[in-house]
């Protein structure tokens, strides 16, 4: 579903679009309420599309709040945010927003079907300005607890060599079906090495986990 009040560039993305493979455009939306509106329908229907293309600039309801509520509403509709902005704010309040894939209007057409194909597996997607400015948001907010350079040491000493390879990634933002792919792993064995570092790093979340192997060096 194509969310954006401007109906060229709904027509320019869905023009794009239609030419990939694996895709149907089932809807399209002005903003945020009539998003909504149409998503509620589809529900009903039966026809609930896997992802939401949002243009995080929208009149009256914003982009982010529509996130919001699309994410609270509707478990199984994947929020891709599409900006012309790469600020950290914005970034980083579409993912707390929900959103799990943020890609920019002067994105490539073929990072625009990836991103799509990605986000509608579950996986994240980041384009690599947006992925490096979430990382250096979290630094700055985890300063404070950054670890001494001994105990960054100590954790490194904690990690295997595959280990220290899947976090080398995924500070790189890649999914674990890219990495899996990357190192020729299947993308559970991927997960099960991020859960075991999780454990021995005692660390809550992969968001964490990235902070830490950032701020101490771990690879």
């Amino acid at each position: 579903m194509l969310v954006d009040d401007h109906a060229i560039v709904r027509d320019g993305v869905r023009l794009l679009l239609e030419q990939g493979e694996g895709l149907q455009i089932i809807d399209e939306a002005n903003d945020g309420e009539e998003a909504l509106e149409k998503l509620k329908t589809h529900a009903t229907d039966g026809t609930m599309p896997d992802v939401v293309l949002l243009d995080i600039s929208l009149p009256g309801m914003s982009g982010i709040q529509t996130a919001q509520q699309i994410t609270r509403l509707y478990k199984s509709a994947k929020v891709l945010m599409l900006s012309m902005h790469n600020n950290e704010d914005y970034i980083l309040r579409a993912v707390e927003a929900g959103a799990i894939g943020y890609i920019l209007k002067d994105s490539s057409s073929d990072e625009m079907m990836k991103a799509i194909k990605t986000v509608a597996t579950g996986e994240k997607y980041f384009s690599s300005p947006v992925a490096t400015i979430i990382l250096n948001g979290y630094m700055q907010q985890m300063r404070k607890d950054t670890g001494t350079v001994a105990n960054g040491k100590t954790r490194r000493s904690k990690l295997s060599k595959k280990e220290k390879e899947i976090l080398s990634y995924l500070i790189e933002g890649l999914s674990s079906r890219l990495i899996a792919e990357k190192l020729q792993l299947s993308v559970r064995t991927v997960d099960n090495h991020r859960a075991n570092m999780m454990r021995r790093l005692q660390v809550r979340n992969a968001a964490e986990l990235v902070r830490m192997a950032v701020e101490e060096k771990l690879v």
